[in-house]
């Protein structure tokens, strides 16, 4: 499913960058804060197991400076010890979003309540990926994808 960039627009337009007191130089002085409300409900959109989600972050990630005020942690170890593209399928993508995910609900004290969605997001980016493939190649891909998840709905707490 290809979600438009106005859709992710639409979905990231929720979720602006608090405005700058329009009587100081928004250079001089740094963003201003968003609230912890603000910045879960923003963790919740950009972490979903949808496209529209999926394109969202993307979209984020891209402009990460208009995210400045959530102070969000962008960092990433790409699939952690295991292989970024088990047999040429690139799970690079869903593996960052995943970190994204894990990194900052970590940071905001609400990892355990939000991990089961953050998980079930990696397997649907990483469904996304398979689905590119043919029949015989999406159904490795499927396989391997199913294992990594498997693997962070039992460890991912761990790391």
């Amino acid at each position: 499913m290809v979600v438009s960039s106005l859709a992710a627009l639409a979905l990231i337009a929720a979720f602006p960058a608090p405005a700058v007191t329009p009587h100081r130089e928004p250079a001089a002085f740094p963003a201003p804060a968003v609230t912890l409300q603000q910045k879960l409900t923003a963790l919740s959109a950009l972490t979903q197991p949808t496209a529209r989600s999926a394109a969202a972050w993307r979209h984020a990630r891209d402009d990460r400076s208009s995210w400045a005020p959530y102070a969000f942690d962008w960092s990433t170890d790409l699939c952690s010890g295991s292989p970024d593209k088990p047999l040429g399928f690139d799970f690079t993508t869903p593996c960052v979003r995943h970190d994204f995910g894990y990194r900052n609900y970590k940071a905001v004290g609400r990892f355990p309540a939000n991990k089961e969605h953050v998980d079930r997001a990696f397997l649907f980016d990483m469904g996304q990926v398979c689905a590119t493939y043919a029949r015989i190649r999406r159904t490795a891909c499927d396989r391997l994808a199913r294992s990594y998840y498997q693997a962070v709905r039992r460890l991912g707490a761990v790391v």
